[in-house]
């Protein structure tokens, strides 16, 4: 008999993230509690590992940096909410740092799953290291993915939010690296005129017709 794996179900950019209602260390938590703000919703393999502690305590130290721009953190692992409860407390006590984000407890993997967070080439029964950005319409606009072995960076994280707010306000796109106050990048143009007056503009730094950069 042939053997077929199932697929893993993947969520697609610049469309509606997955609704989802899940208990959590701050009580039920769904999509639709935060219409109105950015999300950032990450998973990680399981509670009481070293990465995952790494992880979770620099979250937690850049978590104002996060609420400084609208932007909420949800957490989640394949455990239930006493393990996270647990786990919380044990990293208070053994590293000083306070976890005061909402952690998902999905020991039904049904989140996880929706997510694409479940990759049988890692594990059956926890989540790889996943890191969803949600705009406040709801909608999935970047997402990252991490084997276990190794730890995300937060700061980047925390910039591509930034690179995506600032790209949605001002119709731009930014370069490699970008941060804010450097200057970002404009649609190709749409017409040999534009092109031309582009060139000869003072508002624009192009190297070529089709690269120009500008200050936002």
């Amino acid at each position: 008999m042939e053997h077929t794996e199932t697929a893993v179900q993947m969520p697609r950019i610049n469309e509606r993230a997955p609704e989802f209602e899940a208990p959590t260390t701050q009580g039920v938590k769904k999509l639709s509690d935060y219409e109105g703000k950015w999300l950032v919703l990450f998973s990680h393999p399981a509670d009481f590992t070293p990465v995952c502690t790494t992880e979770f305590t620099a979250f937690a130290k850049h978590q104002p940096d996060f609420e400084a721009i609208n932007c909420e953190l949800l957490g989640l692992s394949i455990d239930s909410v006493h393990s996270h409860v647990a786990w919380v407390r044990n990293i208070k006590e053994n590293f000083g740092v306070e976890i005061n984000f909402p952690i998902i407890a999905d020991l039904s993997m049904q989140v996880a799953r929706s997510f694409g967070m479940i990759h049988p080439g890692e594990s059956d029964t926890s989540a790889v290291r996943a890191t969803f950005i949600i705009d406040p319409q709801g909608v999935l606009r970047a997402m990252v993915y991490y084997p276990k072995s190794s730890g995300r960076s937060i700061p980047e994280i925390l910039r591509t939010v930034k690179a995506l707010q600032t790209s949605m306000e001002h119709g731009v796109a930014t370069p490699e690296g970008w941060q804010p106050g450097d200057k970002v990048i404009v649609p190709p143009a749409e017409s040999a005129e534009e092109a031309e007056r582009r060139m000869n503009s003072d508002e624009f730094e192009c190297v070529d017709w089709y690269f120009c950069q500008k200050n936002v």
